[in-house]
């Protein structure tokens, strides 16, 4: 689980490395409303689409604006690949970890693949 008092940083490189290690991101969904996405502390004009390195931590978000929302899983290749190269192209970050009081990293699609696929390269 994602401790509140941890630093976004910390949040952040422990996403980086449970991800590395498992292989598997979650994100929560629901259908009509897309996908759970804050907007950017840096611009209102930028999308900020949260991921979690585990099931449970994403779960925990279910609630107030996200409560029809569903726990979702992305393989690391289609995450990687598909969306994270996505992202990139459309100019959106990602918010990886960030804790129950939605507070994380903003970071840019192509730095936070890069950031996977390094740490994956060193197991």
């Amino acid at each position: 689980m994602i401790p509140d008092q941890a630093s976004p940083q910390e949040n952040y490189e422990q996403f980086v490395r449970q991800v590395a290690e498992t292989g598997l991101v979650w994100g929560l969904e629901s259908g009509s409303l897309g996908w759970a996405h804050s907007v950017s502390a840096e611009s209102e004009e930028i999308d900020v689409i949260l991921f979690w390195s585990n099931r449970e931590d994403a779960a925990l978000h279910q609630k107030e604006d996200w409560a029809a929302h569903v726990p979702v899983l992305i393989e690391f290749d289609d995450f990687i690949d598909g969306w994270l190269q996505g992202m990139d192209s459309d100019g959106v970050l990602a918010g990886p970890n960030w804790n129950s009081s939605l507070s994380g990293i903003e970071v840019s699609a192509k730095e936070l693949a890069d950031a996977l696929l390094i740490e994956k390269e060193g197991e």
